[in-house]
Protein backbone atom coordinates (compact mmCIF):
# COMPACT_ATOMS: atom_id res chain seq x y z
CA UNK A 1 0.00 0.00 0.00
CA UNK A 2 1.25 3.43 -0.81
CA UNK A 3 -0.04 5.89 1.72
CA UNK A 4 1.54 9.62 2.04
CA UNK A 5 0.44 12.51 4.17
CA UNK A 6 -1.16 15.31 2.34
CA UNK A 7 -2.23 17.74 4.22
CA UNK A 8 -2.62 18.30 8.16
CA UNK A 9 -5.10 21.17 9.73
CA UNK A 10 -4.17 23.48 11.98
CA UNK A 11 -6.82 26.15 13.72
CA UNK A 12 -6.06 30.02 13.07
CA UNK A 13 -8.48 33.08 14.43
CA UNK A 14 -6.45 35.70 12.33
CA UNK A 15 -5.39 34.62 8.94
CA UNK A 16 -2.81 37.17 8.38
CA UNK A 17 -1.07 36.89 11.57
CA UNK A 18 -0.90 33.28 10.25
CA UNK A 19 0.14 33.84 6.79
CA UNK A 20 2.70 36.02 8.46
CA UNK A 21 3.83 33.34 10.46
CA UNK A 22 4.03 30.41 8.25
CA UNK A 23 4.86 32.29 4.72
CA UNK A 24 6.93 35.00 5.89
CA UNK A 25 8.74 33.15 9.57
CA UNK A 26 9.06 29.42 8.03
CA UNK A 27 9.78 30.21 4.53
CA UNK A 28 6.26 27.89 3.59
CA UNK A 29 4.61 28.70 -0.12
CA UNK A 30 1.00 29.74 -0.12
CA UNK A 31 -0.98 27.21 -2.23
CA UNK A 32 -4.08 27.99 -1.66
CA UNK A 33 -6.02 31.08 0.47
CA UNK A 34 -10.23 30.94 0.06
CA UNK A 35 -12.40 32.96 1.89
CA UNK A 36 -16.18 31.84 2.52
CA UNK A 37 -18.20 33.66 4.45
CA UNK A 38 -16.15 36.23 6.39
CA UNK A 39 -13.46 33.20 7.11
CA UNK A 40 -10.38 32.29 5.34
CA UNK A 41 -8.04 28.94 4.64
CA UNK A 42 -4.58 29.22 3.86
CA UNK A 43 -3.19 26.35 2.54
CA UNK A 44 1.02 26.07 3.05
CA UNK A 45 3.55 24.14 2.34
CA UNK A 46 7.33 23.68 2.13
CA UNK A 47 8.83 24.97 -1.05
CA UNK A 48 9.88 21.54 -2.88
CA UNK A 49 7.22 19.65 -1.45
CA UNK A 50 4.03 20.24 -3.12
CA UNK A 51 2.72 17.03 -1.89
CA UNK A 52 2.61 18.05 1.75
CA UNK A 53 0.32 21.10 2.88
CA UNK A 54 -0.82 22.36 6.15
CA UNK A 55 -4.55 23.85 6.20
CA UNK A 56 -4.84 26.51 8.37
CA UNK A 57 -8.48 26.97 8.86
CA UNK A 58 -11.09 28.95 10.80
CA UNK A 59 -11.38 27.11 14.36
CA UNK A 60 -14.90 25.33 15.31
CA UNK A 61 -16.55 26.19 12.08
CA UNK A 62 -18.13 22.38 11.52
CA UNK A 63 -21.57 22.21 11.37
CA UNK A 64 -22.30 19.80 14.11
CA UNK A 65 -19.66 21.46 16.79
CA UNK A 66 -21.98 22.56 19.81
CA UNK A 67 -21.55 25.84 21.58
CA UNK A 68 -20.31 24.30 24.77
CA UNK A 69 -17.66 22.87 22.27
CA UNK A 70 -16.80 25.77 20.27
CA UNK A 71 -15.86 27.78 23.65
CA UNK A 72 -13.59 24.77 24.76
CA UNK A 73 -11.99 24.94 21.70
CA UNK A 74 -11.56 28.69 22.04
CA UNK A 75 -10.40 28.24 25.75
CA UNK A 76 -7.81 25.29 24.41
CA UNK A 77 -6.40 27.50 21.47
CA UNK A 78 -5.64 30.53 23.90
CA UNK A 79 -3.58 28.15 25.97
CA UNK A 80 -2.01 26.46 23.43
CA UNK A 81 -3.41 22.87 24.23
CA UNK A 82 -5.37 22.38 21.13
CA UNK A 83 -3.03 21.61 18.44
CA UNK A 84 0.47 20.91 17.35
CA UNK A 85 2.47 19.89 14.62
CA UNK A 86 6.10 18.56 14.17
CA UNK A 87 8.37 19.54 11.45
CA UNK A 88 12.01 18.65 10.79
CA UNK A 89 14.42 20.68 9.65
CA UNK A 90 18.70 19.62 8.87
CA UNK A 91 19.27 23.07 10.43
CA UNK A 92 17.69 23.06 13.88
CA UNK A 93 19.89 26.11 15.15
CA UNK A 94 19.18 27.86 12.01
CA UNK A 95 15.17 27.61 11.79
CA UNK A 96 15.57 28.87 15.65
CA UNK A 97 17.09 31.61 14.93
CA UNK A 98 14.50 32.69 12.28
CA UNK A 99 11.58 31.83 14.17
CA UNK A 100 12.81 34.28 17.01
CA UNK A 101 14.06 36.77 14.66
CA UNK A 102 10.08 36.73 13.66
CA UNK A 103 8.50 36.96 17.07
CA UNK A 104 7.64 33.21 17.90
CA UNK A 105 6.62 32.54 21.12
CA UNK A 106 9.40 30.27 22.22
CA UNK A 107 8.33 27.26 24.31
CA UNK A 108 11.91 25.11 24.72
CA UNK A 109 15.26 26.59 22.88
CA UNK A 110 17.05 24.06 20.63
CA UNK A 111 17.86 21.34 23.45
CA UNK A 112 18.82 17.20 23.32
CA UNK A 113 16.30 15.23 24.45
CA UNK A 114 16.55 12.15 26.85
CA UNK A 115 14.61 10.01 23.80
CA UNK A 116 17.45 10.83 21.24
CA UNK A 117 15.99 13.61 19.28
CA UNK A 118 17.28 17.63 19.13
CA UNK A 119 14.23 19.98 18.67
CA UNK A 120 12.58 23.36 19.81
CA UNK A 121 9.05 24.36 20.13
CA UNK A 122 7.77 27.76 19.49
CA UNK A 123 3.64 28.81 19.31
CA UNK A 124 2.31 29.83 16.11
CA UNK A 125 0.02 32.95 16.35
CA UNK A 126 -2.87 30.64 17.39
CA UNK A 127 -1.10 29.09 19.77
CA UNK A 128 -0.54 26.15 17.79
CA UNK A 129 2.45 24.02 19.24
CA UNK A 130 5.24 23.93 16.78
CA UNK A 131 7.78 21.64 17.70
CA UNK A 132 11.12 21.29 14.94
CA UNK A 133 13.50 18.23 15.38
CA UNK A 134 17.05 17.95 14.09
CA UNK A 135 16.99 15.73 10.83
CA UNK A 136 20.09 13.92 10.92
Amino acid sequence: MDITIHASFLPQDDPDAALAFYRDTLGFEVRNDVGYGGMRWITVGPPGQPGTSIVLHPPAVDPGITDDERRTITEMMAKGTYAGIILASKDLDGAFERLQAGSAEVVQEPTDQPYGIRDCAVRDPAGNMVRIQQLP
